[in-house]
């Protein structure tokens, strides 16, 4: 009992550093489904290739070039963030663009193929085996909570959080008050409007679409470091956790991207730590059914007044 305390102190820690990766990638979904009304199911694979950008990065520059720290990993993140912007916005004038006053499953399908595309792109370049990643953030803080079990807490997990708190207060920050972002929040109010207004909506689109590449770029490169390994699927799965993320904070709404990347971080570290391992992709999904049979829009989304 002793060890209760400190054991879940530990995995509330662990659950938000998983949480926060899942925040920066479900941020881009709910930009780009807060516009224009579409999943951009290619955005899993925008997030591995920020990995392996970062990792070319770091090849490049290479671990015992002598360099600080601080200069290696914001290269890394530099770099990714501009490689796959233009990826961002490369998707979004091929597989949209065309299709978007088709009908939604036109889009949905069209996003698909986009998103195989990109895997096998990366494996073809990259090999499909796994690729380990140097670990350069080494060490911990502990802290003894008058038990046998210290809390752990690894400056690589922390750099992600600190990261990701920055970054979503910049976005918000950027959203409220920057041009651009008032646009952007014009066109998700009313596009066709907007666009009578003057505004540049397909100029608004296609920041979206570079914009939550970017931020699932950062997501890419820190995951990388801290976890030390990396193939062309890892986009697969994190994409739908972050889907599902997105949709359990409130599709289209940021700060619900943001919660329901932590609460999905917090229930599958938690599940994985006192059920199993096994269970923890089902015990996150079973939340997902739960809130869209109870609240269909998300915890802090909206629902969607028909215009007449």
């Amino acid at each position: 009992m002793s060890d209760l305390i400190p054991q879940l102190t530990q995995q509330i820690f662990n659950g938000l550093s998983l949480g926060a990766i899942y925040a920066l990638i479900a941020i881009g979904y709910t930009m780009v489904y807060g516009i224009i009304g579409m999943i951009n199911f290619a955005h899993g694979e925008i997030y591995m290739i920020g990995a392996y950008v970062g990792l070319v990065t770091l090849t490049a520059i290479g671990t015992g070039s002598g360099m600080p720290l601080p200069f290696v990993v914001a290269a890394m993140l530099v770099v990714a963030i501009l490689v796959t912007g233009v990826y961002g916005f490369s998707v979004e004038r091929v597989a949209y663009r065309p299709v978007r006053g088709s009908q939604r499953l036109v889009a949905l399908i069209s996003a698909i193929g986009m998103s195989i595309f990109l895997q096998n792109w990366v494996a073809l370049g990259q090999g499909a085996r796994d690729m380990a990643v140097p670990s350069l953030i080494s060490g911990s803080v502990q802290f003894h909570m008058g038990s046998d079990f210290d809390v752990t807490l690894p400056y690589s997990r922390i750099m992600i959080i600190v990261v990701t708190v920055l970054l979503m207060v910049a976005l918000s920050l950027f959203i409220k008050y920057s041009r651009m972002g008032r646009a952007s929040r014009a066109c998700s109010q009313d596009m066709h409007m907007a666009n009578l207004l003057g505004i540049d909506t397909n100029r608004v689109i296609s920041f979206t679409f570079v914009l939550g590449a970017m931020l699932a770029a950062v997501g890419g490169v820190l995951i990388a470091i801290t976890v030390g390994k990396l193939n062309p699927f890892i986009g697969f799965i994190a994409g739908i956790k972050a889907f599902t993320a997105a949709v359990l904070g409130g599709i289209g709404s940021i700060p619900g991207a943001m919660l329901g990347g932590v609460l999905l971080g917090l229930a599958e570290t938690l599940a994985a730590a006192y059920i199993s391992s096994q269970y923890k992709d089902i015990v996150a999904f079973s939340l997902l059914v739960l809130i869209l049979l109870f609240r269909p829009t998300g915890l802090l989304g909206k629902p969607e007044v028909e215009k007449v």
